[in-house]
């Protein structure tokens, strides 16, 4: 067993989980009960029929909406919903955006093309209301990344094709697309929607904040450093307060190679080495085509990329904004909320193992009714990182020039040099290294922060907000700020759960107060979502190799006796991610992204063919809903 500071890893679980044990409560001298629909659930007045009811012990509203018969998991090429719901398919890769979009033809795609249809590998999904209606929605759309082997018929490996570089640079990016509900409760793209567009590696976009302008954002092409073609690799985001959508550049140091023909002695050299950037020639080659992804052609261009941007969905002549007062990092997401002085919280993960959480919190106020001046809130505030303390305290840690270390004396020179390596000054302050923190969602009921820690095999050294060594299935933080202000420096924190098997002793997993035998595991928790309930909702990825079982989306209690309980909603095909989770406003819609189907297969040894039961399977946005038309859940 691991030990910390003499302590076993079950003593510091025991610690972590004690605020509420559930062997203290009303039900110490249950059995242990092998998860089946009301097994502990019923026990605790969650059966199915309950609806959203409260356990024993439990306020009305704690959340929980158990008016569903959890789904049975296994490895299929659908989806599995439970009885009485039903999925649709909303807009897959390729479909058209306009009226006169081309239809999809894998064989013969370019770069008009797919600017004009739906992009790839969907991840976060977000809606806006059009004209507050409930049946018209703003569908946004991250598009991550591509896989070749399944898009072109002609793939060679390691000989990408001009053309098909083309086409994946227009597949990634955004898609805005507006959406209507049909007679059969499904929803449909409007394709005369004057709102529909994408964003793409070719859209010009503008910095703001204290890195822009930067001799290390200047290009050939950008002697100012001001202005950007392109986002890429965006994962998950947020919305804001004011209805703009924000995007985060995740994993951008794929994109980059031949490092190793920089001079080993240019500074920019190491900080390129710190987020990653490819050595050698990259996978997908676009720096065979494109000189700006050679970095001895254009050393900055990586710099250019890791932020979070804000898009207006309403407003096309919208230029989109990276927001370098957020940080430069491998961003996952971005969740705001409004401190108690109105001012306004991102909270923000850093997808790499041993990286950090993160935290923004803007110099001005939000002013309802304003938009113009709520979306310049982003470009000036405050960036911390989070220290998490062995005795469920921890600190939020201002990122600021001048301010500890982040001095002259280790080579930053402004504030600007410190947000462009955000991963470096994290580590100097003393930042928590991290088990990969993903998602972030924050409760609308309490305020309480959970942070999606997906997994970590890497670790050696656990600490007490990541105790386990070879973290192979990941675990959940619950955060809960000072005074219940999100612009607290100090908080609370607390483990929710640790995801594994409970059976199995290995795992060390721990689903809050619920005993081992009532579990229905999950592993690799991703993207979170609250309903309006304060439910929380967990996606997950990479479950189908740590458990055998499909990635997919869960419940989970968050107080009472049932405090951890997990019960399975949805999952996907084997080959794929379950991301993107987010409700219709009158929640009696379920949006889910359906990622990389197929992955790992090609088109001639084929893995999946979601959704049309052909080829190529194409990356999907996905509707559920109630067959009868109520709330999700209950």
């Amino acid at each position: 067993m691991p030990r910390i500071s003499g302590d076993t890893f079950d003593r510091i679980l025991a610690r972590r989980f004690s605020r509420r044990s559930f062997l203290k409560g009303s039900l110490a001298a249950a059995p242990l009960l092998v998860f089946r629909p009301g097994s502990l659930a019923e026990a605790i007045g969650l059966g199915p029929g309950n609806g959203a009811g409260a356990a024993p012990g439990v306020r009305a509203g704690n959340g929980v909406r158990a008016g569903f018969t959890p789904i049975s998991r296994g490895k299929t090429d659908t989806v599995t919903v439970p009885e009485g719901y039903e999925w649709h398919v909303v807009v897959r890769w390729g479909d058209p955006i306009h009226a006169d979009s081309p239809p999809f033809d894998f064989r013969t795609q370019t770069i008009e093309s797919q600017s004009a249809q739906f992009g790839y590998n969907c991840d976060f999904t977000a809606v806006f209301p059009v004209e507050g209606r409930s049946d018209r929605l703003l569908l946004c759309v991250n598009h991550e990344f591509t896989n070749p082997p399944i898009m072109f018929p002609d793939h060679l490996e390691g000989f990408a094709t001009f053309d098909q570089v083309g086409v994946e640079l227009a597949a990634h990016g955004i898609s805005i697309v507006e959406i209507r509900r049909q007679a059969d409760g499904s929803w449909a793209p409007d394709v005369n929607s004057p709102y529909n567009r994408r964003c793409t590696m070719f859209t010009p976009m503008t910095f703001t904040g204290a890195a822009a302008g930067h001799a290390w954002l200047r290009t050939g092409d950008d002697p100012e450093g001001t202005r950007v073609l392109g986002t890429l690799n965006n994962c998950a985001g947020g919305k804001t307060p004011w209805n703009t959508y924000l995007t985060c550049e995740e994993n951008f140091h794929k994109y980059f190679g031949k490092l190793e023909d920089l001079p080993a002695d240019d500074p920019r050299r190491s900080v390129h080495e710190g987020y990653g950037v490819r050595k050698k020639r990259t996978y997908r080659q676009w720096e065979d085509h494109y000189p700006r992804f050679r970095v001895p052609d254009e050393p900055n261009e990586p710099f250019r990329f890791g932020w979070v941007v804000e898009i207006d969905p309403f407003d096309e002549e919208f230029v989109p904004r990276k927001h370098t007062a957020l940080g430069r990092m491998k961003h996952e997401g971005a969740t705001p909320c409004l401190t108690k002085d109105g001012r306004v919280a991102v909270y923000m993960g850093d997808d790499e193992v041993f990286q950090h959480v993160y935290k923004f919190v803007s110099d001005g106020t939000w002013k309802s009714g304003d938009r113009e001046t709520n979306r310049t809130l982003f470009e000036s505030g405050t960036l911390y990182t989070a220290r998490f303390d062995e005795n469920g305290k921890g600190e939020w840690l201002p990122i600021v020039f001048g301010q500890g270390p982040l001095t002259s004396a280790n080579g930053f020179e402004s504030q600007g040099d410190v947000l462009i390596d955000t991963r470096r000054a994290a580590r100097l302050l003393g930042a928590t290294k991290m088990d990969r923190p993903e998602d972030i969602a924050v409760s609308p009921r309490t305020g309480y922060a959970y942070v999606a820690l997906t997994n970590n095999t890497d670790r050696e050294e656990p600490n007490a907000a990541n105790p386990r060594v070879e973290n192979r299935h990941g675990h959940v933080i619950e955060l809960r700020p000072e005074d219940g202000d999100h612009a607290d420096r100090s908080f609370a924190w607390d483990i929710l759960l640790m995801a594994g098997d409970p059976e199995d002793d290995e795992d060390g997993a721990r689903y809050g107060d619920c005993p081992p035998g009532s579990v229905s595991p999950i592993s690799c928790p991703d993207n979170l979502l609250f309903d309006r309930d304060g439910g929380l909702w967990i996606c997950t990825d990479g479950q189908s190799y740590a458990l055998g079982l499909d990635d997919g989306i869960s419940t989970v209690a968050l107080e009472g006796p049932g405090r951890g309980l997990v019960r399975p909603f949805a999952c996907i095909p084997s080959t794929a991610e379950c991301t993107g989770p987010e409700f219709s406003p009158d929640e009696t819609s379920l949006f889910l992204a359906v990622q990389h189907p197929g992955e790992g297969g090609s088109l001639d040894r084929p893995l999946s063919s979601f959704p049309d039961g052909s080829q190529p399977p194409r990356p999907t946005v996905i509707s559920i809903r109630k067959k009868d038309g109520g709330t999700i859940g209950t």
